[in-house]
């Protein structure tokens, strides 16, 4: 925005002396008389107008290379979140994790082959995240929504998956030995070939649930299981699934 106006030249001061009724506002008014000067002079003043179109010019090269350099910002960013994950790679807590994962994971990065065993992750949300091959053994993932996620071989062995949603989650061939379950929503998803032996799955939805003769259910909990499909419960007790309602012996 322009503050430099071209102005009218002030009148002569006794000529604006005369004007003045009150002898105490002298003083204010000589002062606002002697900024009027120092404006007009400067509005006339040809610097500062090469000075405005100057920082005008700067803003516009500003813009630029802040839109030019984006594509460095976002691999910057990308770099970071990487960092957290591998620097807490093996440690519990959270460590940055949650973030840094959602981050990656909304900016379509693929996020196979990710180790992130034992972390602290409750409530994550990684909906259509690629995670084949990804370890998340014995990680805390209360409450997480995997929606559509592509969980293919991962190595989900002793993990917290309470209440979770897996809703047409892809998890063929992955290991959810010892894996907890309870109340998850598995609605849709696809459990073939998949490990599920003392897997705790009691009251989980398996509403269209995907699965083959080669699912492995030896000591897997299945009480109360809700919409599972036909001949799964069959097969599941003929291979070693038990129902039992509570977690005491």
């Amino acid at each position: 925005m322009q503050v430099r106006l071209h102005r009218k030249r002030p009148e002569p001061w006794n000529v604006r002396r005369q004007a003045l009724k009150r002898r105490w506002t002298v003083p204010l008014w000589a002062f606002e008389w002697f900024c009027e000067w120092i404006a007009y002079v400067l509005s006339n003043w040809s610097f500062l107008e090469v000075l405005e179109y100057l920082c005008s010019f700067g803003v516009l090269i500003a813009v630029i290379f802040y839109f030019g350099e984006s594509g460095d910002r976002l691999k910057q960013k990308h770099y970071q979140a990487w960092q957290v994950i591998n620097t807490a790679q093996g440690k519990g807590g959270n460590g940055g994790r949650i973030e840094a994962l959602q981050e990656l994971n909304a900016d379509g990065i693929s996020l196979v082959g990710v180790d992130v065993s034992g972390a602290f992750l409750q409530s994550i949300r990684l909906q259509h995240a690629s995670l084949a091959r990804s370890n998340f053994s014995a990680a805390d993932l209360r409450d997480s929504d995997l929606t559509f996620a592509d969980l293919s071989d991962a190595d989900l062995r002793s993990a917290n998956l309470r209440h979770s949603i897996l809703r047409s989650a892809n998890m063929e061939h992955a290991d959810l030995m010892e894996a907890d379950l309870f109340s998850a929503d598995l609605t849709g998803a696809d459990l073939s070939g998949a490990v599920l032996a003392n897997a705790e799955l009691r009251n989980a939805d398996l509403a269209n649930l995907k699965w083959s003769d080669t699912l492995k259910v030896k000591n897997a909990n299945i009480f109360g299981v809700k919409n599972a499909p036909e001949g799964f419960v069959a097969y599941a007790l003929k291979r070693g699934a038990i129902q039992k309602e509570s977690d005491n012996p």
